[in-house]
């Protein structure tokens, strides 16, 4: 079977395959069975071979991979222009075969064992963070209802509740009491695990030589870092640092017809958790300016007296990006400018 390019529908247990010779022929059009996939797969000569980034993509790529095949990855949103008709498996593999035999498609790296873990800490952490944000919103909410009211912000909750429940002269019920000792002790369990994880990602960061040089950048932390290095990887896929730029969705949306260029608010696409991390981390540098280099502290005063803090909070989470980019690529160090 002359297999040259195969489009492969990932599932929980049964994966379609689609597989096209060079000449763009269809050579194949099968339904195989989870148990049965390697098997499969390993009987066909070496091949291009296309997926969905999703949920178990990394293991199946790093597996036909070690069969010696060349895997790429593709983002669902750059396969749907492709998909025929309604939509069903032998299409959508059909539609990833199709993507992956053009000439400019952009692909997803394979991501190393390492990356899912560092990547893994950081989903759990993140939410461990928002069930103890829904906790604190819900202890508030609910000793409002009896007539107490706790200012915003977790650190009000941590001192105001065990003063609270020592408090005999409130209206708190003994079954009531009860209730909310079990809530803080909730909020502190959920503490605990989130200074776990915080502890582990940073014996991460000391570990890799690279998180240590791209976290001297300013408004780039221990967080920022991993979750780059997680998320990233090899910055190589990129061809410049305005590109990995773009798939953060650090750059303005187009909407551009004849000849009239229509720029509007940044595309908000890629990783939403590490936009999230290098815009906070560059909020927190523009906050503190006075520590950037001169050159740094009066590019970022002007687009900030031009645009306004917020887009200058982005302007320079986009540079950090960019910065990040030529570091990881060159294995350079952070010269401040």
């Amino acid at each position: 079977m002359n297999v040259t390019a195969l489009g492969i529908d990932i599932a929980k247990n049964v994966f379609q395959l689609h597989g096209v010779d060079a000449d763009g022929k269809i050579v194949l059009q099968k339904k195989v069975s989870r148990e049965k996939l390697l098997q499969f797969v390993a009987q066909l000569p070496a091949c291009k071979i296309g997926m969905e980034s999703c949920g178990g993509s990394n293991y199946w790529a790093k597996e036909f991979q070690a069969l010696g095949h060349e895997v790429k990855l593709i983002s669902p949103q750059f396969v749907k222009p492709y998909v025929k008709s309604n939509k069903n498996d032998m299409r959508d593999a059909e539609a990833i075969c199709e993507a992956l035999t053009r000439p400019t498609m952009r692909f997803v790296s394979v991501k190393t064992l390492e990356q899912q873990d560092i990547q893994a800490i950081h989903r759990v952490r993140s939410r461990v963070i928002k069930e103890r944000t829904a906790l604190v919103n819900q202890i508030r909410g609910l000793l409002a209802e009896y007539g107490i009211v706790i200012a915003q912000g977790i650190s009000h909750i941590r001192k105001g509740l065990p003063i609270i429940l020592e408090d005999s002269e409130n209206k708190l019920t003994h079954i009531s009491r009860q209730l909310f000792n079990n809530l803080l002790c909730e909020l502190r369990d959920k503490d605990s695990k989130v200074k776990e994880y915080d502890n582990e990602i940073k014996q991460i960061s000391q570990r890799l030589e690279v998180c240590k040089r791209i976290m001297k950048i300013e408004g780039v932390g221990v967080l920022t870092a991993t979750a780059l290095v997680a998320t990233i990887g090899d910055a190589t896929v990129f061809k410049n640092g305005r590109e990995m730029a773009a798939f953060l969705g650090l750059v303005p949306r187009q909407y551009s017809s004849g000849g009239k260029e229509r720029l509007l608010g940044i595309s908000k696409r890629g990783d939403r958790y590490l936009r999230c991390l290098l815009i906070h981390g560059a909020r927190a540098a523009v906050t503190r300016s006075n520590k950037l280099s001169e050159k740094k502290a009066s590019w970022l005063k002007s687009v900030e007296e031009r645009r306004g803090r917020n887009r200058a909070t982005v302007a320079l989470a986009n540079k950090n990006a960019r910065i990040i980019w030529a570091m990881m690529v060159n294995k350079s160090d952070y010269k401040q400018a």
